[in-house]
Formats: C-alpha cells, sequence, structure tokens
C-alpha cells in the first residue's frame, strides 16, 4: 500500500515509503519524541527531578525490565523466539493512564503519579532496547552524518542559545532520514531530538519544550497511537499448528507481563526501601504499591510495536506476538477490576502493607 499523492515529495527525498513503514518508523519517531520531552520535563522539574522523587519509581521501572526479561529468557533460551526478548518489557502509558483513571476513585491519588513515572521510565529503557537489541547492519556514512545533525542541535541550543522551533523541527526530520539510513530504528530520532529540545522559561512564555509537548502529545496520543494500531494490530486468527509450535512464546509473553513485571516493580521497590536506596511515599502500604504495579503489565502499543520490529521476518511468529499481548493486556485489566475493588471495599489493612482508600480520593 503505497502513500497518496500528496506524500509523493517524501517518497523521493526518503525512497519507497509505504503505509507501514510510513506509521512504524515515520510517525512513531515523533511519538517517542512525545515521551522524552515529557520525560525530559519530569526529570527537570517534575516527578523524577530529585533522586528521592525518582529513585523509587526508577527502581520499579528496572524490576519491571529485569524480572520479566530474566523469566523470558529462561523459557525461551536456545529457540528463535528469545529475540522477542524486549516484548514483554514494555508498558503502555496511555493505555495504563486511562485504565488507572477508570479506577481513580478507588485508589490514591498518590500512586498516579507514581504509575506516571514508573511507566515513563519503562518506556525510556525500552527505547534504549530497541536501539541496541534491534539494529540492523550499521551504515557508517549515514550514522557519521546523523552525528553531525545532533552535534549542530546541541550546539544551536548550548552555546547558540536558539530558540525557534522551526529550526529544530526541520533538524529533527533531517535527523530521522540519516537515522533511518544508518541502520539504527529510526524511532531514535525522536529520542534524541526531544533530549535536545531548549527548556528555558521566561516571563512571557513557556519553554519551547513545553509549547512542543502541548501540541505534540495530542497528536501523538489520539491521531498516531490510532493510526498504529490501524496499521499494526490486525491478527489472523487462522493459527493452525501455530499456537503448538510457538507455545513458549505465547506463554513466556503472558506470564511475563501479567506476572512477573508487577513482582518485578514490588520486590526492587521493596528491596530498594529496606535496603534505605530509595523510600516508599508516605501513606501509601505495600498492596497499593503492588495494586499499581498491576497496572505496568498493560504492554498493547509499545510491546506491540516490538513484536513488529523483532520478528519482522516471520510474519508467523509477529501474530502469535501480538496475540499474546492483548491476552496479556485483557488478563491484565481483570486482575485490575478484582483486585482494586477487593482492597476498596474491604479497607484491607495489614500492618504497613494495607491500603488507606478513601472515597474522598478522586476531591
Amino acid at each position: 500500500l503505497q502513500l497518496p499523492d500528496t506524500l509523493i515529495v517524501l517518497g523521493y527525498i526518503f525512497g519507497k515509503i509505504t503505509w507501514h513503514t510510513f506509521v512504524n518508523d515515520f510517525l512513531m519517531a515523533i511519538f517517542f519524541f512525545a515521551v522524552v520531552l515529557e520525560i525530559k520535563r519530569e526529570i527537570l522539574e517534575g516527578s523524577l527531578s530529585s533522586i528521592k522523587k525518582a529513585s523509587f519509581p526508577i527502581i520499579g521501572a528496572v524490576g519491571g525490565v529485569v524480572v520479566p526479561a530474566f523469566i523470558y529468557t529462561v523459557i525461551n533460551k536456545d529457540t528463535l523466539f528469545l529475540k522477542g526478548i524486549g516484548v514483554p518489557i514494555s508498558t503502555d502509558i496511555a493505555f495504563a493512564v486511562g485504565i488507572f483513571i477508570l479506577f481513580k476513585n478507588k485508589l490514591n491519588p498518590k500512586l498516579k503519579v507514581f504509575l506516571l513515572s514508573l511507566a515513563v521510565v519503562d518506556d525510556l529503557i525500552s527505547i534504549l532496547v530497541i536501539g541496541v537489541l534491534y539494529t540492523s547492519d550499521i551504515q557508517v556514512y549515514y550514522l557519521f552524518m546523523a552525528i553531525l545533525v545532533i552535534a549542530l542541535l546541541f550546539s544551536l541550543n548550548k552555546l547558540l542559545d536558539i530558540n525557534k522551533r522551526s529550526i529544530y523541527l526541520i533538524g529533527g526530520i533531517v535527523l530521522w532520514y540519516y537515522i533511518y539510513k544508518s541502520g539504527f530504528h529510526a524511532t531514535m530520532s525522536g529520542v534524541l531530538l526531544g533530549a535536545i529540545i531548549p527548556h528555558k522559561n521566561n516571563k512571557q512564555n513557556n519553554s519551547m519544550l513545553m509549547e512542543l509537548e502541548h501540541i505534540i502529545s495530542p497528536l501523538a496520543n489520539y491521531v498516531i497511537l490510532p493510526l498504529f494500531a490501524f496499521a499494526n494490530m490486525g491478527i489472523v486468527m487462522k493459527f493452525g499448528g501455530q499456537i503448538q509450535q510457538g507455545e513458549y512464546l505465547i506463554w513466556s509473553i503472558i506470564i511475563a507481563l501479567v506476572v512477573c513485571k508487577p513482582l518485578g516493580i514490588l520486590l526492587f521497590t521493596y528491596m530498594g526501601d529496606k535496603l534505605g536506596i530509595t523510600e516508599k511515599p508516605k501513606d501509601v502500604g505495600w498492596l497499593c504499591v503492588f495494586n499499581t504495579a498491576i497496572f505496568a503489565g498493560i504492554g498493547f502499543t509499545m510491546a506491540i510495536f516490538v513484536s513488529e520490529i523483532a520478528f519482522n521476518a516471520n510474519d508467523s511468529l509477529i501474530n502469535l506476538a501480538k496475540m499474546s499481548v492483548v491476552v496479556s493486556g485483557i488478563i491484565t485489566i481483570s486482575i485490575i477490576y478484582v483486585v482494586t475493588n477487593f482492597l476498596y471495599y474491604t479497607k484491607l489493612k495489614i500492618g504497613k502493607l494495607g491500603c488507606k482508600y478513601s472515597r474522598n480520593y478522586s476531591e
């Protein structure tokens, strides 16, 4: 399926681009650009702005990546499924926070900041995994040109103090082209550009970072994500003998997302708190932390995206991985419904473990 005539110019510049490539490589670069803008703002002035604020969700995010990745590796050792290790380590920020909002009257509002910070760090780790594990043959010339563009944009920000959006966005398109041609996944261009965007507040206006986040975040969440789902969510239900052949892949993704990810988050945050590395938020019990960690098992967009990259030469494995991610999401949401309502209506309190729920939380 070729792009519409209005985008023929892009075709001449970037080569033969299909609809699938346009969505997965170009639009998803914009999506990750929006994610990194949010991460950068949180680091500079938000919930990740100090070690004390950031350490708890950061350590949780690391646990939510390491534990499912380890279990996935153990299950799929010495199989062709091993390259899908990036699939069950990702949290879908939009879906997770969206489901959280549905239950907000039954959850401590402090947990939303924890979940958002956790998901943001989780996505950053996933982006790095994509860049490291799913990179094809490196083209040195294009990589060198990409480094030059990055250096130029960095100099415009830090040395020349240039604060004009159009310059950075044009530079970002050029950067995308060189990253795309270099062999690294093109979405890394969005990550790098987001990290370079200036964040200088003044009395009259917000910073460029905040302005771009305000403009691009709705585009990323309400346009790009639905287009991505439309382009990638197709699952052929005629599996035949594929389920038996891919049984380890299916179960490893489901177990890693549904069970291991929340357990990893709980384990790492608990150990970090006990060792004095981090500090659990006040008035939040460990059952509350675990309840929130369950939300991180909703992979959807990121997990499906990595499935496409990891198994790009095998449609059968892509199909099975997507099905596993969707099933994992359904199971996770069902568990969230049961656990959240159980803790809320029973007012379960077991020393420091309990959750101090109140009907006034939403006010």
